[in-house]
């Protein structure tokens, strides 16, 4: 590797010379060449630079990267600073305030604070054509983060798994090792936030979880 991968290293060593992620980085090499993808190369594993292994408090599952112009970061849900809030992202802002009693502290759509308390936010597929969802669906990234999500099932300190909408819903079988703490519900999407992710209270469940394990809350 060329790179350190903060905390990260001993898994991501393992999954890169298998040939599922040859064959994976062989077809991106060919996809960033020839076509628009975000994220932008360099933040295709920003999720997992911005949260140390060690760290990981609560996992997020998105599905893809945002497939628009300037938004994808790697990080799901998250926007850079400056880039309109999307839809999903203002109603998890909404079901915050509607569970604790305050607004989200995140100014913008930039999720790095909570990365750096300890949130993966990771899709379980790390890349996309520009106007395309989903376009980079079966081609090795669901293998990869499967691997990712059974790795922190072995952890023995407990983390909060939230799992949004179908997609998410389906990883709920790779977590397995009782300390851990699975949460469900509708996705935030405009088109299915009614349907059971409002009023799901998933943040002051997740923090009453952190501090019975005697860590910070993070909402």
């Amino acid at each position: 590797m060329t790179r350190s991968y903060n905390g990260w290293d001993e898994m991501f060593k393992k999954e890169f010379s298998k040939p599922y992620f040859v064959q994976l980085k062989s077809f991106l090499v060919h996809e960033y060449a020839a076509k628009r993808i975000y994220p932008p190369k360099p933040l295709i594993l920003n999720a997992f630079d911005n949260t140390a292994y060690d760290d990981v408090n609560v996992v997020i599952l998105g599905q893809d990267p945002y497939y628009n112009p300037g938004q994808a970061m790697g990080m799901c849900f998250s926007v850079p600073q400056g880039v309109q809030v999307p839809k999903s992202l203002v109603n998890i802002f909404a079901e915050i305030q509607s569970d604790t009693g305050r607004p989200s502290q995140i100014a913008g759509g930039d999720l790095t604070p909570w990365a750096k308390q300890g949130v993966l936010l990771m899709n379980t597929v790390l890349t996309v054509e520009q106007g395309k969802p989903n376009s980079h669906k079966d081609k090795g990234w669901e293998i990869f983060t499967d691997a990712v999500i059974a790795h922190l099932n072995n952890r023995s300190r407990g983390m909060v798994f939230l799992l949004w909408g179908r997609n998410a819903y389906a990883k709920k079988a790779l977590v397995t090792a009782p300390q851990h703490l699975v949460l469900t519900a509708a996705h935030p999407s405009p088109l299915s936030a009614y349907n059971g992710f409002f009023g799901c209270r998933h943040f002051t469940k997740a923090n009453a979880f952190l501090q019975q394990q005697g860590r910070r809350i993070i909402w």
